[in-house]
């Protein structure tokens, strides 16, 4: 084995000193060519120019792509940067779209608890939720009125968008607001166009059940839905929601109060009407009677 390697060290080293003696004359020769100032030496220095550069473009071929390359991988890496940085801006640019909504829907009910029109019959005390002791089997929040404010049990409450429930429970100044959603609520509510009557039941969901409809098959999903007043428990004409269909294919109402929101509930005062123990005192004002009287006893006369 030592002797192959030998005789091919042997072989090969006189082979490279005549490719590097060739090669250093070729360069000689070429550099030589290129000194030379001559008309003659110009014209064949063009001449050759004109047919070995352009051969050389396939050379160049793999030195362009990869000069190409480079550039758009220095271009990506910046659009990289540019993209992470526009992601950060669009965080914080929901945070703040998140506050804004936050601040609008809160003086949106400031607004309307301050202007809503509304029965002149009825007034109503704004107060404010301390606490939302909401679970799994009981849907209520804490107001920080009671007794001293003249708060009554069984008032409506609502949030300036739409009833959320009633007052159980009163403290000298603090109440509590049975929430429509919770298992123990259960109120008349009337359906609009169809006129229909229903009972509105909470099952501790977000959507209501609405039970006992006279004819269902005349109430369709986005229906209103607003309190009747049967019973005497709530005002009539408040809104309630809209009608939608749940999973479970039964209807339910869509709350239009914000429960996710409840920071300023208005009361309801809800004064029981005035008994008419004499109808006629509606057309007739007091003292008429004793007017008319004489009339006919003049006339028999």
């Amino acid at each position: 084995m030592a002797r192959d390697r030998g005789s091919s060290d042997a072989y090969v080293r006189p082979i490279r000193r005549i490719l590097i003696g060739f090669l250093v004359l070729f360069l000689l020769a070429v550099f030589l060519l290129w000194r030379i100032d001559s008309p003659r030496v110009e014209r064949l220095r063009a001449q050759l120019v004109d047919r070995i550069v352009p051969t050389f473009d396939f050379v160049l071929i793999p030195v362009t792509k990869a000069a190409g390359m480079i550039e758009d991988f220095q271009s990506y890496a910046r659009i990289y940067e540019q993209n992470q940085e526009l992601r950060r801006e669009l965080q914080q640019m929901k945070a703040w779209k998140e506050a804004a909504l936050q601040l609008e829907q809160k003086n949106a009910k400031l607004l309307d608890l301050n202007n809503v029109r509304l029965d002149p019959k009825l007034t109503y005390v704004t107060g404010v939720v301390l606490a939302d002791s909401g679970s799994p089997f009981r849907q209520s929040v804490l107001l920080n009125i009671g007794e001293r404010d003249g708060i009554v049990d069984g008032w409506a409450a609502t949030d300036g968008l739409g009833l959320v429930g009633r007052i159980s429970g009163v403290g000298r100044s603090t109440s509590r607001v049975i929430l429509l959603n919770d298992a123990n609520s259960r109120i008349p509510v009337l359906i609009q166009p169809s006129g229909q009557r229903a009972l509105l039941s909470g099952d501790n969901t977000k959507s209501p059940l609405l039970e006992f409809i006279e004819s269902p098959e005349l109430v369709r999903p986005g229906d209103r839905v607003i309190s009747s007043g049967n019973g005497g428990v709530f005002p009539a004409g408040i809104l309630v929601g809209q009608v939608a269909q749940g999973t479970d294919r039964r209807l339910r109402a869509r709350l239009s109060a914000d429960y996710e929101r409840l920071d300023f509930l208005r009361v309801l005062r809800s004064m029981p009407n005035e008994p008419l123990r004499d109808p006629g005192g509606l057309v007739l004002p007091e003292g008429a009677e004793a007017v008319l009287d004489p009339a006919p006893e003049a006339a028999d006369g």
